[in-house]
């Protein structure tokens, strides 16, 4: 695949690490190689996927609920403790986007047995059938973005992520994985 080059530079990355690098001899640069384009990745695929997602008439944090809900396997029933683990947010959080999907129709919920205080949550038809339509649509649109990367490029590129978000949360001591821009 080629891209466009006129003369002008179409990847202005290079460009910022060699003007830091001219005006400020000795400036660690060796990160904008690698940081800037995550950044700007993160923000053309969390646009993208919410154009998708408008298109679905779903938000992500509806869909996230969904789809953990989905991946749960039959029956499609988690507590709000488990689906809070699962989703890495916090309690508020999944207590917000569960009775925004019960209102929508998406999920039930009821008294968990056995244990006071816990609450059940289950997909129900319109919420599987939502999420169904809805994974593939984003899934796929996701897909043709990173095929302009070989079969063994995304394999490639899959490792080395792991392998640097696992190091960055450990520095930062923080293992939480929320959506682009979120707190």
């Amino acid at each position: 695949m080629s891209y466009p080059t006129d003369g002008a530079s179409t990847y202005p990355v290079q460009d910022i690490a060699a003007a830091w690098e001219r005006e400020r001899p000795g400036t660690p640069v060796t990160s904008i190689g690698i940081v800037t384009p995550i950044w700007r990745l993160a923000k053309l695929l969390g646009d993208d996927r919410r154009r998708v997602l408008a298109q679905a008439g779903v938000d992500a944090a509806t869909l996230d609920l969904l789809s953990v809900l989905r991946r749960s396997g039959e029956p499609y029933t988690l507590s709000t403790r488990e689906l809070s683990r699962r989703s890495l947010v916090t309690a508020g959080a999944i207590s917000q986007r569960v009775a925004r999907a019960e209102s929508e129709g998406l999920v039930t919920r009821e008294p968990g047995r056995g244990r006071p205080r816990t609450v059940l949550v289950s997909l129900t038809q319109a919420g599987h059938d939502l999420v169904e339509t809805t994974v593939d649509h984003v899934l796929g649109r996701e897909a043709e973005l990173i095929g302009g990367l070989t079969s063994q490029q995304q394999d490639n590129l899959t490792e080395l992520l792991r392998v640097l978000l696992l190091h960055v949360q450990h520095r930062l001591g923080d293992d939480r994985i929320s959506h682009v821009g979120e707190e």
